[in-house]
């Protein structure tokens, strides 16, 4: 389970979620930076992975393919955005 109002304490903008998808090892800053949150841009660097899930936000990513605890991550500064 997942928060799916989660926001960035960096950027200060709302985490995407996409299910089934991961991101391209070819991402990187300046692409999220350009193209978040037009879906129609992101595409470009999403691939196809049952079970998998891809999250942005306009300063940071990821890709997660089993069960892990965002939390322990530091460079992910996401936190809930309340519900």
């Amino acid at each position: 389970r997942t928060c799916d109002q989660l926001r960035c304490t960096a950027c200060d903008f709302r985490v995407s979620l996409f299910n089934d998808y991961v991101w391209d090892q070819s991402c990187d800053y300046l692409f999220f930076r350009n193209n978040m949150p037009e879906l129609s841009k992101l595409r470009a660097k999403m691939i196809k992975k049952k079970g998998a899930r891809a999250y942005a936000c306009q300063c940071s990513w990821r890709s997660i393919e089993e069960l892990t605890d965002l939390q322990t991550e530091p460079r992910l500064r996401w936190v809930c955005g309340k519900h």
